[in-house]
């Protein structure tokens, strides 16, 4: 009698276990606006990069841990909240010769496709709209952490890290390219916390 309890007990705990693994589903994380950095860097004139970053954004994305496949996700930039510690320049990077804020209020990039590369890395494709007009950008990521967030809220979080590089004049941003004032390759990086929606639990 007592092997039957231990076999139908360890035959219950599999059981509950794998029932756990068939019903793993995707669940939505929201971007913790305030622990996200987005840093841009542009040469000036060929002496040294200027650095900037936008400082309001908003984003949630669909991932499922057990697949590990990223189904769907946007993020959205405020392009007039640009900044790099310069006023002058910043009002000038939101007027018609860069982002032209006034007509284009917002910079969305729409996740289009991820690919894994490694236990915690992948390769993001993505529709970035900028200047009403919208390109196909990579973003190289890294899961830095997954788990409950020791401190505050206590929710489930991963912690992430992004890069890309692309050409500002394939959006038609074409000021200070001729003569060369204004480099034309644009570097990107990013790092962020994104909580778990608790409404998936």
């Amino acid at each position: 009698m007592k092997r039957f309890s231990i076999f139908t007990s360890l035959l219950l705990t599999l059981f509950a276990s794998n029932a756990r693994v068939a019903t793993a589903e995707p669940a939505t994380f929201e971007v913790d606006d305030e622990h996200f950095s987005m840093v841009f860097e542009i040469m000036h004139i060929g002496y040294a990069p200027v650095m900037g970053m936008f400082r309001k954004v908003e984003g949630e994305f669909v991932y499922d841990e057990q697949s590990r496949e990223l189904i769907s996700g946007t993020l959205s930039f405020q392009s007039k909240s640009v900044f790099t510690n310069h006023e002058k320049r910043d009002s000038h990077l939101t007027g018609k010769d860069f982002l032209n804020s006034s007509k284009y209020p917002d910079i969305t990039f729409t996740v289009t496709h991820y690919k894994a590369t490694g236990k915690s890395t992948g390769v993001v494709t993505g529709d970035l709209n900028m200047l009403g007009q919208t390109k196909p950008v990579e973003l190289d990521v890294t899961l830095n952490k997954a788990a409950e967030y020791p401190i505050g809220h206590e929710d489930y979080t991963l912690g992430i890290s992004a890069k890309a590089t692309l050409k500002r004049s394939d959006w038609g941003m074409t000021y200070g390219l001729d003569p060369a004032l204004v480099g034309d390759e644009v570097k990107l990086r990013f790092g962020f916390e994104a909580v778990k929606d608790s409404g998936w639990f």
